[in-house]
């Protein structure tokens, strides 16, 4: 069984048969979809996606590219939006240093507002990162100290298990940031690149294994070999799931199993 923790199901490229994507999810064993955000507007139809099956889950934010049309308005209705019982992060939210579709200073300012959001709330988070680790990783590891209460009344919480504060997912760091994030209560998340050819976060994941990782498609992006340049879906998820056993000598089964777990506790997901 197989959550994918990370697709953008509200993109145009769904509108004409997305049921039948969901039913090829259903049919590879994805239990669970989470939707991320990106704008006000595709927040809330995450949430109508959400309203609409009882799979789906959604997140609200504003993604780095967007961060210019996060107005104070905006972001407060973000918190709003997050108070809906199917919202289960802020997200996708981050940094990208890229493409600078956004002013640096605007998608620092925007990444630090939602975080403290996420902390208002006690909702974990989703976080994009691109060319920009270093960047991600100050300003998490500053606003965790200074909340450390933050998710500590989260699932998991006495249980023994983790109280998680989010993912950064596509993560193309090294082990050592990997580490670091670890250290601070997030997971990290891999979608087809595991797949692509000499990719390098092949080498990190044999140096941190498989506990504190989940796995997604990042749909429609980032199709898996052998269907790259391809529209991605859900369904997809089993052959990253396929490609982790294949480096970890085990089964997709116990990936499935162990990454499900972590997307569980992370989003609250029953």
């Amino acid at each position: 069984m197989y959550i994918d923790s990370h697709a953008h199901m509200f993109y145009e490229d769904y509108r004409d048969d997305l049921g039948d994507v969901l039913r090829r999810a259903e049919e590879a064993g994805v239990l669970n979809i989470v939707v991320p955000g990106t704008t006000l507007a595709t927040s809330r139809e995450a949430i109508v996606l959400a309203e609409r099956y009882n799979h789906i889950y959604a997140c609200v934010g504003f993604h780095p590219h967007e961060a210019s049309h996060a107005t104070e308005s905006a972001l407060r209705e973000v918190e709003e939006l997050s108070r809906h019982p199917k919202v289960v992060a802020i997200g996708e939210i981050g940094l990208d240093f890229h493409y600078d579709f956004s002013p640096r200073d605007q998608q620092l300012r925007v990444f630090e507002e939602q975080i403290r959001i996420a902390i208002r709330r006690n909702l974990p988070i989703v976080v994009h990162t691109r060319e920009s680790i270093p960047e991600s990783l100050a300003l998490v590891r500053t606003l965790v100290s200074g909340d450390p209460g933050w998710r500590k009344s989260s699932p998991g919480e006495g249980t023994g298990l983790p109280a998680y504060r989010g993912v950064f997912h596509c993560f193309t760091g090294t082990a050592e940031e990997c580490r670091q994030l670890f250290s601070m209560g997030f997971l990290v998340s891999y979608p087809g690149i595991v797949t692509f050819k000499n990719s390098p976060v092949l080498e990190t994941l044999r140096q941190i294994g498989f506990e504190n990782i989940m796995i997604e498609t990042d749909s429609p992006y980032l199709a898996p070999v052998p269907l790259r340049g391809k529209r991605n879906e859900p369904s997809n998820v089993i052959l990253v799931a396929r490609k982790l056993a294949e480096v970890f000598s085990t089964t997709p089964e116990a990936i499935g199993n162990t990454t499900s777990s972590n997307a569980k506790m992370l989003f609250g997901i029953n």
